[in-house]
């Protein structure tokens, strides 16, 4: 639908109509000819509407006339009391709310996930995100690569990922298994970067073989195959991905990526979704101070 048009339609809506020109059937004399016949539909619907004014308005009316004519003034002055009753609708001043502050946490735990850059960084960045998320992606090829050339490499910020796949993401969970196994062999972070590089890839392929993609994955990494393929039937790491969601939730994270920045001495400052890159910076740079 053309906006323009709706946007048109809508105000036509919402604007007091005209009252259609009666002079043309209004004769030069005093007086107007009204046949009940072919009026009689026009004049009860104009002494309803009056009826309702005065009800409205808080005036009274009196009976009108049994003749079959009424004078040029007696069929104006109902004319404007309908007016009178019906203003023209006025704009209501437009109420704009403050802008809220981004919620902030005396601390979020890192748990034992994987960490990018010094340890030691006085900013932690703590990521809650979903490999086959689309705005995580996002986040990874736009933002990620500057917070890492401007803050991690420097020292000034480490990063923290944290697994939280969506249950509508089918592929989301395996994926987050197959990472946790690559970080057994310490390769998280190169795992990641594949994932999110090949996310097209494997997506929307099915459970059945979504497997042997992310074993090639691991293979391509130089990974030890029979203890990634061990590593994929284990419990142990399920229960390490439902443990990372409950925190997640705890925190109050409802969709990914989610994302806490800060330390100790000033709190975690909560930022939802793949926001610009100056977002980051400004919360990062507040916690720096």
């Amino acid at each position: 639908m053309n906006f323009q048009n709706h946007q048109k339609k809508l105000s036509d809506d919402n604007t007091e109509k005209s009252i259609p020109n009666l002079d043309a059937h209004i004769n030069n004399d005093e007086t107007m000819s009204i046949k009940k016949s072919t009026y009689g539909n026009m004049i009860k619907g104009l002494i309803a509407a009056i009826v309702v004014a005065a009800f409205v308005g808080g005036f009274s009316i009196s009976e009108l006339s049994n003749n079959d004519s009424i004078t040029k003034e007696d069929f104006q002055e109902l004319i404007d009391t309908i007016k009178e009753s019906n203003p023209a609708p006025q704009p209501s001043a437009t109420r704009q709310a403050a802008p809220t502050a981004p919620p902030v946490l005396k601390t979020v735990s890192i748990d034992d996930d994987p960490v990018k850059g010094n340890p030691s960084a006085p900013v932690t960045i703590i990521e809650f995100s979903d490999f086959q998320c689309p705005f995580c992606s996002r986040f990874y090829e736009q933002t990620l690569p500057l917070i890492e050339e401007n803050y991690v490499e420097t020292g000034k910020v480490n990063l923290v990922y944290r697994d939280f796949p969506l249950d509508f993401h089918r592929n989301a969970m395996p994926a987050h298994i197959a990472s946790e196994c690559a970080d057994e062999q310490d390769a998280f972070w190169e795992y990641h970067d594949i994932l999110f590089d090949k996310q097209s890839e494997w997506q929307s392929l099915g459970l059945d073989i979504v497997a042997d993609q992310f074993l090639a994955y691991a293979e391509e990494l130089g990974l030890e195959e029979s203890s990634f393929t061990k590593c994929l039937n284990s419990n142990e790491i399920v229960q390490e991905i439902q443990a990372d969601l409950l925190s997640g939730r705890q925190y109050g994270t409802t969709g990914t990526p989610t994302f806490f920045i800060g330390n100790e001495k000033h709190g975690f400052t909560k930022i939802s979704g793949a926001q610009p890159y100056q977002n980051f910076v400004a919360v990062i740079e507040s916690k720096l101070s």
